[in-house]
């Protein structure tokens, strides 16, 4: 499972990466040149690691980006200035679209981990 949510959320950040080039206020997010930059790079190792990763990168993958998204959400609602300045964007306003799939995304993903970590497939092997 934690494999399938490495390629559904590689394929989606691509998506996002790619309609951010054509459309940079898609659904009230903003998304600048630099964010759908950032988007790409981690949908091609969201991806990679989904197809080819071994169990090990799967877990470390959803751990770190769980926690980066969930961080960087909660950074969109307590200092909503430093997060677009961070990603180049003209204003802060409206920075609660990009917060909120932030802290959902990271939501999903870390409690995915949560999830991976006593589940059948992760626990160790039996001598």
């Amino acid at each position: 499972m934690a494999r399938n949510v490495c390629k559904i959320l590689g394929v989606v950040l691509a998506l996002a990466g790619i309609c951010g080039f054509l459309k940079s206020d898609l659904a009230g997010m903003h998304l600048t040149p630099l964010h759908n930059v950032v988007h790409l790079v981690t949908a091609a190792i969201a991806l990679y690691v989904g197809f080819r990763g071994s169990d090990s990168h799967v877990r470390t993958f959803n751990q770190v980006f769980g926690v980066i998204y969930l961080l960087l959400g909660i950074l969109g609602f307590a200092a909503p200035n430093v997060v677009a300045s961070i990603i180049q964007a003209h204003s802060a306003d409206g920075m609660a679209a990009d917060s909120v799939i932030h802290l959902l995304v990271g939501i999903v993903v870390s409690l995915r981990r949560m999830c991976m970590i006593s589940g059948p497939n992760y626990a160790s092997p039996q001598k």
